[in-house]
């Protein structure tokens, strides 16, 4: 493999840990700490909700820092510092303690986002597909969170699900620092700061700040509502199946172990593995949109992927073992495939320092909503249960539905 492949899968793959570490507390919670500690679900979510926060809050210092500094260097930081505190974080003794480490973790989650991106947008063509490609890489890391979780509580315990995957994410950093170690080492990197280069803004041109002004108001409102739905689904999920799969997964568990093999595994593992089967087959959607962005406009697109979520997610109220795993994936589908859709709409609207500038503040924007629909999950559940969230969140695709509408039909080239 070339430096320039061994360069893109890292970035790929940390994609896929950053997804993976900010929902292993999801399955955790879920699984064994309602049971080991005696906690409630939706009181665990709040020890929670501090580290999505973090992840919005480090997003745009991160990607600053990258400017002004170094990409590839905060990357590095990126690698060594999750899988450190994901280790600590495996040693937590109380709630308040893991609620601290799932702070610190988010603190470095947040640099993947506008400094991985960055990097990808910067140094690859076919942006649709390269996009979709590292968004795969980032759903299969949702997916795996619920099975590895799921494996590891049955086989190990719940604290080898942080340790397992932080010391493995420190042997990642390593071998990203030989990659890269000549670019490390160049003197613009050494320096603690460098000037950020100054670029022509394209943007200043009356009719394509009219056009960044249009489709920026959509981005940004699409960009709270397609991540509230985001982050209610890959995060309730192992909770929804643990709740609405119980006859499958029991059913699934009894025929495995009258297999010729005799294979054994646990509810949580079953869980897991239906959780994974979801995540990982509607990932396949987008490279379905990357590859029709590269070809399309993206407004058709959109609101194929909006109308999806809307039906299938008012077909999950009320719906258990088979429908709901359906519908589940049909919705997934939806979700994911919308996924690379908001940055591309930036790549072709915004060009220079205002792309950057873009991508920062939906970032953080992204990460603000993720991180105050954890104690909305809880607020519902407490209250009503699962099928109000599915009723909002039906509601809240329509209304995705309803701005998408509004984007122009036609969006001028990437430069």
């Amino acid at each position: 493999m070339d430096r320039d492949r061994a360069h893109f899968l890292f970035l790929n793959v940390g994609h896929f840990l950053d997804h993976l570490f900010t929902l292993i507390f999801a399955t955790v919670a879920a699984l064994a700490l309602v049971r080991e500690w005696g906690v409630g679900y939706a009181d665990l979510l709040r020890y929670a909700t501090p580290g999505f926060f973090a992840l919005g809050l480090f997003a745009y210092p991160s990607g600053w820092l990258a400017d002004r500094w170094s990409q590839e260097g905060m990357m590095v930081v990126y690698f060594f510092g999750i899988g450190l505190s994901a280790v600590a974080t495996g040693f937590a003794q109380t709630p308040l303690q893991l609620g601290i480490g799932l702070f610190v973790i988010g603190m470095f989650a947040a640099i993947y986002h506008p400094v991985g991106l960055a990097i990808v947008t910067r140094k690859w063509r076919n942006i649709g597909m390269r996009i979709a490609v590292n968004n795969v890489w980032g759903n299969l890391g949702v997916a795996s969170a619920a099975l590895i979780t799921g494996f590891l509580i049955d086989s190990s315990g719940w604290r080898m699900a942080f340790l397992a995957p932080g010391i493995l994410t420190i042997a990642l950093g390593v071998g990203y620092l030989a990659l890269l170690w000549e670019e490390l080492k160049s003197p613009a990197v050494s320096a603690v700061f460098v000037k950020a280069p100054v670029h022509g803004d394209p943007g200043r041109e009356p009719s394509r700040r009219h056009m960044l002004l249009r489709v920026s108001i959509i981005v940004f409102g699409t960009t709270a509502l397609a991540n509230l739905v985001f982050q209610a689904t890959t995060f309730a999920l192992p909770k929804i199946f643990d709740e609405r799969l119980q006859r499958l997964t029991t059913e699934f568990v009894a025929w495995l172990e009258a297999t010729p093999l005799h294979g054994h595994a646990e509810v949580a593992t079953m869980v897991g593995v239906l959780a994974f089967a979801v995540f990982a087959i509607s990932s396949a959607s987008q490279v379905v949109v990357g590859a029709l962005l590269d070809r399309l406009e993206p407004r058709s697109i959109f609101v194929a992927t909006s109308f999806i979520q809307a039906v299938f997610f008012a077909i999950m109220v009320g719906a258990t073992d088979g429908i709901a795993l359906v519908a589940a994936l049909g919705f997934m589908i939806g979700v994911f495939g919308q996924g690379p859709i908001n940055d591309f709409l930036i790549s072709r609207v915004a060009t220079g320092t205002m792309r950057a500038r873009m991508y920062g503040a939906r970032f953080v924007l992204a990460f603000t909503v993720i991180a105050a629909t954890l104690p909305l999950i809880s607020f519902i559940y407490e209250r009503w249960g699962f099928d109000m969230l599915f009723h909002v969140l039906t509601v809240n695709a329509v209304a995705i539905l309803a701005l998408v509408a509004c984007l122009p039909g036609k969006l001028p080239a990437a430069e």
